[in-house]
């Protein structure tokens, strides 16, 4: 019968992870309902237009880590609002700071103390890469993969609304101006088809092609292998010098893009140097408001008052790491260490990544259905204070939506906050 596709192999990884979930949660494992604080708009002002001269940055330094936060006392509501103000900068290059106001945020209760672990794991990939490409593109089209999008200045983002994408800060915003490029700023969406011929004799057609895909589906499964296996399991008797039909058959099933421009970037005043006093990491997250929408599924905002304490503690995200070009490329692993504002993990990740929405599944309310949220952005591979000492120590970081967080991106997409109540 041949080797299994990716495609199904990939498919059978998330069945058995959803099932090894269903056996161990209890019907008490639903999405957690918060009442989350209201933000009220102050008073908006205009700023004079960026340079827009800043480098994009593969790895950020300096950043406020979990031990450097623990001993560091909590933003008072003062500092927050002062956090969760935000910039718009909009198409045509001019630029707006929005001031805010919290309300209720005594209200929300029961959000975890940081914590420290002290143990660690170093740099973006650790020991054996566990990374999944998926270069098929009926699979990499569907939901939740196509919930992923790419961003032009080099990293990923993910779809919250119809017309919405939640990236990283980082990926538009050094801290101190706005990258170059992204007065221009665009988002890739997967295309569902080829544009080449539907049937018959062309290449993306069907017909007499499908022995050939099976072929190709063959050499990806090979390819994953090998991935798996650091790389090794090559066929006897293949040419040194000679590329893997699995390789060739990744590179011509590369996915292809429909770009689209951006309307407005909106960005926490939080993320800027100097305002939060090393604490930029925890604001490390931007919303795109795109021009058109494009007719894919998105996914909605979660919260979870820890993640570690959740059935296996497993995050997922998809994102298009820079070291396998143009693919899209998904895992799933454990959080090793949570704080207030942070996630530490072991997944593998390579620059370009950055931006994706860390997701996990929980039943809904009152139902046996499982539901994807977004918990978290991928803010990527950083060099973190860790006692706020100067010392510096790399570790894989995501920045967690908090309930105060949830309501300025539900803010940020719906235009009020009647619909951002409840998360």
């Amino acid at each position: 019968m041949g080797l299994t596709p990716l495609c199904f192999l990939l498919l059978v990884v998330l069945a058995v992870t959803a099932a090894a979930e269903e056996n161990t949660v209890s019907d008490d494992y639903t999405w957690p309902q918060w009442k989350v604080p209201v933000l009220r708009k102050q008073h908006t002002v205009h700023l004079s237009s960026p340079n827009f001269s800043a480098r994009p940055q593969l790895e950020l330094s300096g950043t406020c880590g979990i031990e450097c936060q623990s001993h560091l006392p909590g933003p008072s509501l003062h500092d927050l609002e002062k956090f969760l103000s935000y910039e718009t900068v909009y198409e045509n290059g001019t630029r707006t700071l929005t001031s805010v106001s919290v309300q209720g945020l005594n209200e929300v209760t029961d959000w975890p103390r940081n914590s420290t672990n002290k143990l660690r794991h170093k740099r973006e990939v650790y020991g054996t890469d566990t990374r999944f490409t998926i270069s098929d593109k009926q699979f990499s089209t569907k939901y939740p993969f196509s919930t992923s999008v790419k961003i032009s200045t080099g990293c990923s983002g993910v779809l919250v609304s119809p017309k919405h994408v939640l990236t990283a800060a980082h990926c538009v915003h050094d801290g101190k101006d706005y990258l170059n490029g992204a007065q221009k700023l665009r988002v890739g969406i997967l295309k569902e088809k080829s544009r080449r011929g539907k049937g018959g004799k062309g290449r993306g057609g069907r017909g007499k092609g499908k022995g050939k895909r099976r072929k190709g589906e063959k050499d990806q499964e090979e390819e994953m292998e090998r991935e798996e296996n650091g790389g090794k399991g090559e066929q006897k008797g293949r040419g040194k010098g000679r590329k893997s039909r699995s390789r060739r058959s990744a590179e011509s099933e590369k996915p292809s893009f429909r770009w689209t421009r951006v309307k407005q970037t909106q960005i926490p005043k939080g993320w800027f140097k100097g305002v939060s006093n090393g604490l930029a990491a925890d604001f490390d997250y931007a919303v795109l408001e795109l021009k058109k929408a494009p007719k894919v599924k998105h996914m909605d905002l979660g919260v979870v008052p820890s993640v570690k304490k959740l059935p296996a503690g497993r995050i997922h995200f998809s994102g298009f790491d820079d070291d396998r070009p143009g693919n899209l490329v998904y895992r799933f692993c454990s959080v090793s260490d949570e704080s207030n504002d942070l996630l530490y993990q072991y997944c593998d990740a390579k620059p370009g990544s950055s931006g994706s929405g860390v997701y996990i599944r929980l039943k809904e309310p009152g139902k046996k259905k499982w539901k994807r949220k977004i918990i978290g952005i991928f803010s990527g591979h950083q060099w973190v204070d860790v006692n706020g000492n100067g010392m510096q120590q790399d570790y894989n970081v995501a920045v967690r939506i908090t309930p105060a967080k949830y309501a300025q991106i539900c803010y940020w997409v719906h235009g009020n906050s009647s619909e951002c109540q409840v998360a």
